[in-house]
């Protein structure tokens, strides 16, 4: 029987940020992953995390009290407000960043002018409240790069991953400035030298770097990390409840028990591809089959169902039981359908998204949850979740529609392969897409109409800070709104996904699983998306996914080594 001080499964960034946590206070830990390559579903993800108060916004002279940020959640959450989970999280995010800082490969970038999603609130952050993992030179991984998960492919540039912020902005300015044409030359070059040299891009950005320097940390650190290991079973002391002991494993063909002395951590990454339990707990998914999550397809709930038979309580009961995303489908030539998830163009001046009928149905610019938990409440029992992005041309040179790259980049395959609908009227686009033509053509005319003075009177694109950080800053006088008036016209069809599941295992402020009296199964941490969401199924701002992933993973490390992560 192999030995261990800890026993993690899976190797996205909160089982990672556990393990070199507990492995940097002398643990000796074990990782196991069922799939070829490390990094679940945080390698595609776009890498940022909310950590208030974090050090980054500190050094820039962005201070506030703990209070706000905890009065934002408080506001946010309501009823279920855990102010116990919460301040835990508060507390530790900001020590957290400081001790990989310090002790680890993990670099971090600011976000400091990206504002939370919901300004009704008075304590709503209009800054420093963001940050995400450095970009990262792959060749530091050595041969560990070929185990590192590139990033979904339908979201780069033909393999190249681009990073939000700056780095996206050159690629949109490439055609109109000097200045990104050259930026972005210099990246085409390196990204070409790097898929002779390395079959790959060594410039690793957003989720995938801060992967890449949590494998880089736990390699130096002496972290076993095992690829393709399959967890049959959890072992217990006495049964379920009992205190958990390890894990049967099968490696290689090969059954194998782990025993692993301070604990197992379960962090799986979630059930977005768990059909019968989306039928369960999702609203209007009445086969399961109507939900088309971006995460990875082997986020299927195993280790949910590892923590349940050792007797940890899955709570279904969140406001939302994930982290919704329009997502638009993409076939693939090997015939495999790949989700692109829409987490950028839908706040750019001059699209709109539409429902059957032609109406417009939310803030198109508003987060990706809020969009799609709008066009759940807007979709009548009996009608299909679905809705339409419709730009015009000139929208879809500049930023794109989805997979269609804006230009120098062709559209026309799009419109072949029947990605996108192109029309040279808006009846004609309507008629092609079974939209309502009256509908549609009053819409697009009531739109135009407020959008030629940068306004929106009917949903008020544009009218938050975190709707103008999303839109075009060199588009005035709304960054959000242009008119819809320059043919042909295009449609794209949004179905309803997400980027992770909210409900899960409950936990405690220690990482610790619990039962359904709210006991602690000892031995025992979820974090990541299989444990249940301490937002509550809210989503107050970006990166309140992988912020609490890492931080709990943290705190959990810090627990399981006996100590506190209260520095």
């Amino acid at each position: 029987m192999q030995q261990c001080d800890l026993l993690v499964i899976g190797s996205g960034a909160g089982g990672l940020s556990a393990a070199v946590t507990a492995a940097t206070l002398g643990l000796k830990v074990v990782v196991l992953e069922k799939e070829p390559v490390f990094g679940g579903t945080s390698a595609w993800s776009g890498g940022w995390m909310w950590i208030p108060r974090n050090p980054l916004a500190m050094r820039a002279n962005i201070c506030e009290p703990v209070e706000r940020p905890l009065n934002y959640l408080r506001d946010e959450l309501g009823p279920r407000f855990d102010e116990k989970k919460i301040s835990a999280y508060l507390d530790a995010g900001p020590k957290m960043v400081s001790f990989f800082e310090s002790k680890t490969a993990v670099r971090f970038i600011d976000g400091n002018k990206i504002p939370d999603f919901h300004p009704s609130s008075e304590f709503a952050g209009l800054g420093g409240r963001s940050l995400c993992a450095a970009p990262y030179d792959g060749r530091e991984l050595g041969p560990l790069i070929r185990r590192l998960r590139p990033p979904l492919d339908e979201i780069t540039l033909r393999g190249l991953a681009i990073a939000s912020g700056k780095d996206l902005a050159h690629f949109f300015n490439a055609g109109r400035s000097p200045r990104s044409a050259l930026y972005v030359c210099g990246r085409l070059l390196r990204f070409a030298r790097d898929r002779l040299r390395h079959g790959r891009s060594m410039h690793l950005v957003n989720g995938n770097a801060l992967v890449a320097r949590l494998l880089k940390s736990a390699q130096d650190k002496g972290v076993d990390l095992i690829a393709e290991a399959h967890v049959e079973s959890l072992m217990q002391e006495d049964g379920p409840g009992s205190r958990v002991t390890g894990a049967r494993v099968s490696i290689d063909g090969r059954l194998e028990d782990i025993a692993a002395r301070h604990g197992v951590v379960i962090a799986c990454g979630g059930y977005p591809h768990d059909v019968a339990r989306r039928r369960a707990t999702f609203p209007k998914t009445p086969t399961g089959h109507e939900h088309w999550s971006a995460a990875p397809p082997t986020n299927t709930g195993d280790g949910i169902r590892l923590a349940e038979a050792a007797g940890a309580h899955f709570d279904h009961t969140l406001k939302h039981p994930a982290a919704w995303a329009p997502v638009s489908l993409v076939h693939r030539r090997d015939g495999q359908i790949a989700r692109f998830p829409h987490l950028v163009e839908r706040a750019k001046p001059g699209v709109i998204a539409v429902m059957k009928n032609g109406k417009r149905f939310t803030n198109e610019a508003d987060s990706y949850h809020d969009f799609i938990a709008s066009l759940i409440d807007a979709t009548a029992q009996d009608e299909p979740l679905q809705a339409w992005l419709i730009c015009d041309h000139a929208f879809q040179r500049r930023y794109g529609l989805g997979f269609s790259k804006p230009f120098p980049l062709p559209v026309g395959p799009h419109v072949k392969s029947g990605y996108i609908q192109r029309a040279p009227s808006i009846s004609q686009l309507a008629q092609i897409c079974g939209i309502d033509a009256s509908g549609l053509s009053d819409t697009i005319a009531a739109y135009n109409l407020g959008a030629a003075r940068g306004e929106d009177p009917e949903f008020g694109k544009g009218a938050t800070p975190y709707n103008r950080i999303q839109g075009d800053a060199s588009h005035t006088p709304n960054p959000c709104l242009a008119p819809i008036d320059k043919g042909p016209y295009y449609a794209l069809r949004l179905y309803p996904g997400s980027l992770g599941t909210f409900a899960g295992i409950s936990t405690d402020a220690f990482g610790r699983a619990t039962n359904a009296d709210g006991v602690a199964v000892e031995g025992l941490y979820v974090v990541g998306n299989d444990s249940a969401s301490i937002m509550e199924g809210n989503y107050p701002a970006g990166g309140v996914t992988l912020g609490p992933a890492v931080t709990f993973g943290f705190i959990a490390g810090h627990h399981a080594a006996g100590q506190s992560a209260s520095l």
